[in-house]
């Protein structure tokens, strides 16, 4: 016992010297990040290889210094380690806000903000050394991103049917409104016509293509004709 214990010391003061444990989790973290952020940058996100990476190993090396700062002075541990990393999250969160974009009534970056907040808490948990949970979310995470990207593909272009209600300037025909929605993918199968003083108003029922919906009401905003439209 007592040779094995010379033998494993000098092994043991050299990964204290290096800090060669934090090194294994500083470049899991960079495989980690960056197999996710791969995939991000493949498919044109903003969020791409870098940024994934660098969340990553932030969150890592945040998580160490919370495990150990604590005990860097020696002696019994001082305050809660899971401090910095309770702030790590909220951190992200306010990255992940940024990362959401909204205009002209459609909301984009969903994916790519929580795509951040999960590098994040992969990125926790090598920094704790947790990693057979950092390795096993990873490839969940990846096969929700490109495995189901075909699907919810398919998805978007299911043939829904929704009500709608658009106010037109007075005068504005149904044929001119119906080639506009038909430029967009979508079809008027059931409307009714109301005129007002200030405005016409169109009460129909519109059939296409799932991802069209949102798409046509951007669109038909931008039209001089068009005052408001209303898809429930």
């Amino acid at each position: 016992m007592a040779v094995l214990a010379l033998q494993s010391s000098p092994l043991s003061e050299m990964v204290d010297a290096f800090r060669l444990d934090l090194m294994t989790k500083l470049l899991l973290a960079i495989l980690a990040g960056g197999a996710i952020g791969f995939e991000r940058q493949i498919a044109g996100k903003a969020a791409g290889l870098r940024t994934n990476i660098l969340i990553c190993v932030g969150s890592a090396l945040f998580m160490d210094l919370s495990m150990n700062l604590g005990t860097s002075f020696g002696g019994a541990r001082i305050g809660d380690p899971g401090r910095i990393a309770a702030q790590v999250v909220t951190g992200i969160g306010f990255i992940g806000a940024g990362t959401i974009m909204q205009a002209r009534g459609s909301i984009t970056g969903l994916t790519s903000a929580a795509t951040i907040f999960v590098v994040a808490a992969i990125g926790l948990n090598v920094g704790a050394g947790f990693y057979r949970e950092a390795l096993g979310a990873t490839a969940a995470v990846m096969l929700v991103l490109a495995g189901l990207g075909t699907l919810e593909h398919k998805l978007l272009r299911i043939r829904r049917s929704h009500a709608a209600t658009i106010r037109t300037k007075p005068g504005t025909t149904l044929e001119w409104l119906k080639t506009a929605l038909f430029a967009e993918g979508l079809v008027i199968t059931k409307v009714a016509v109301f005129d007002h003083e200030t405005d016409r108003v169109f009460e129909m029922r519109l059939s296409g293509p799932a991802q069209q919906f949102d798409i046509a009401r951007r669109e038909l905003n931008d039209l001089a004709p068009i005052l408001n439209v209303n898809l429930d």
